[in-house]
């Protein structure tokens, strides 16, 4: 005991006095040896996380012409918005951009190149690339654009595709079909943590880990930001969640505005939908059974739990890391560290847990989420799915979408409305779009009908909305479908909270 004792104190004396210290002065002088046409990777979700003065400190670096890797590009007035505005960025690779309508401007007048990626395959890519795996199959985005190739990349100034994806190898595993994807190392990675030791260990907050975790691991040199940094001893072991082996180096950041991307607040008034949303929403509701494991899409999706009876119990997991998302939070319990996989202000319930986001993924394509529901743009007769892309007009981005549609035993729900703005149909013999996924969809709910989807015999009727008709279903479906003999006429319930 006694020679233990003085083994820890000779440790902590070493530590304290400078041997293996990563802490840095300022931001400016941790990332000063960034050199242009540098790959750097961004941690953060939406701008929960984001190193921002980090970013500050590189906005104001002479360097340019990076390639990012991200899950998006934050706000036009904030995060890696303020890099695009400097026009320092030449590409990035991601999953999600319509946050920012710059960076969108900049992919579609040919001033950025945009390599999409679905978010779960973003996060593996570079979760192999901290762990030398220098590529491995996944059956995320089969039978899409990612895999075919022709995925516009870059265009010229007049609109015009100069540059498109290639097509990407494939291999039939045990009967099933999967698509070679390639790890990601960074020159630099930029990730912002709650607490820091003078090691680089890092302690993170909420879902505020999100990428940070995964990212950290997959660069050359690993540059932290902290709220606090603590003597080497005074994090618990149990409680780090990047070891310092990943780190670099660590800098407190000077000051946190942490704004929040979409506040919202538990209000029964301010909470409710339009009618035919909310309609859609009662009806999905209906699919959520005891004991489920259910991924929310962002938008419509995520106020299907208002709908959903008191005394069924289930679990809401997200895209961003969390299992047990609750309810909009009261004006005393915003949290900026804390957001939904819509980046709305949000809680969690007893029980639920944060993770990292190649965690979160590999709860999806490992089929541990039993149901999904997604919005959609198209729906063909046999299942195929199209939600982020209109090419040259459109620019959503697929975010974790593709990686959802193809996990095993994952029940997939497309709530939507019947036509798009245009009045034409949604739903169609085949999709003319760029697929999210292929006859991956098995439940259909519009605000006219609710189609079950045989990937064999196509659409089968199963329900009416309250007032409307077979006849105004058939005029507004461009695709043939089935009656069930069995169809309901439902009816719309009183609102609840």
């Amino acid at each position: 005991m006694f020679l233990t004792i003085n083994r820890a104190q000779f440790f902590l004396k070493r530590f304290s006095s400078g041997v293996n210290n990563k802490i840095y002065p300022s931001a400016q002088e941790a990332i000063e040896d960034v050199s242009s046409f540098s790959q750097l990777l961004f941690g953060g979700y939406g701008i929960c996380g984001i190193a921002e003065n980090l970013i500050e400190a590189l906005r104001k670096h002479p360097s340019k012409d990076y390639s990012v890797v991200t899950i998006e590009p934050g706000l036009v007035d904030y995060g890696l918005g303020l890099l695009l505005n400097e026009k320092k960025i030449k590409k990035m690779i991601l999953s999600f951009m319509a946050a920012n309508p710059q960076c969108i401007r900049q992919y579609l007048n040919g001033e950025l190149e945009a390599e999409f990626s679905p978010q779960g395959t973003l996060s593996e890519r570079l979760r192999a690339g901290g762990a030398g795996i220098p590529a491995f199959y996944t059956a995320t985005a089969v039978g899409t654009l990612m895999q075919t190739g022709g995925c516009p990349m870059k265009y010229n100034e007049q609109g015009l595709i100069v540059k498109e994806s290639v097509p990407k190898s494939s291999k039939i595993i045990d009967g099933k079909e999967y698509i070679l994807e390639k790890a990601i190392v960074g020159d630099y990675a930029f990730i912002r943590g709650w607490k820091a030791d003078k090691l680089g260990n890092v302690v993170f907050r909420k879902s505020a880990r999100n990428l940070n975790v995964t990212a950290a691991k997959a660069a050359k040199i690993t540059i932290v930001e902290v709220e606090e940094i603590v003597d080497v001893g005074e994090l618990d072991p149990d409680d780090i969640h990047l070891p310092g082996i990943y780190v670099q180096r660590v800098v407190k950041g000077d000051k946190y505005l942490k704004p929040i991307q979409i506040l919202k607040v538990h209000d029964e008034n301010n909470s409710r939908l339009d009618p035919i949303h909310e309609r859609i929403a009662q009806r999905a509701a209906l699919e959520i059974r005891n004991g489920m494991f259910v991924n929310l899409g962002i938008g419509l999706p995520l106020h299907i739990p208002s709908h959903v009876p008191s005394d069924v119990e289930y679990f809401v997991q997200s895209d961003n890391g969390i299992i047990g998302v609750g309810p909009y939070p009261t004006w005393d319990e915003i949290d900026p560290d804390l957001v939904n996989a819509g980046r709305e202000t949000t809680t969690v319930i007893p029980g639920a847990s944060f993770f990292s986001s190649d965690e979160s993924f590999a709860m999806i394509r490992g089929g541990h989420i039993d149901m999904t529901v997604l919005g959609g743009l198209e729906v063909s007769q046999y299942g195929d799915l199209a939600n982020w892309m209109i090419p040259g007009k459109f620019v959503n981005g697929m975010g974790g979408a593709m990686d959802l549609v193809s996990g095993p035993n994952t029940k997939v729900l497309i709530c939507m409305q019947h036509n798009n703005k245009d009045g034409k149909p949604k739903i169609v013999e085949e999709c003319t779009l760029p697929l999210t996924g292929a006859k991956c969809v098995d439940m259909i709910i519009t605000e006219k009908c609710v189609f079950e989807v045989n990937p064999g015999r196509g659409l089968v009727l199963v329900d009416l909305q309250e007032g409307v008709s077979l006849a105004e279903v058939v005029e507004s479906t461009a695709a043939s479908f089935e009656v069930s003999p069995n169809v309901r006429q439902l009816k719309q319930r009183a609102y609840q909270v």
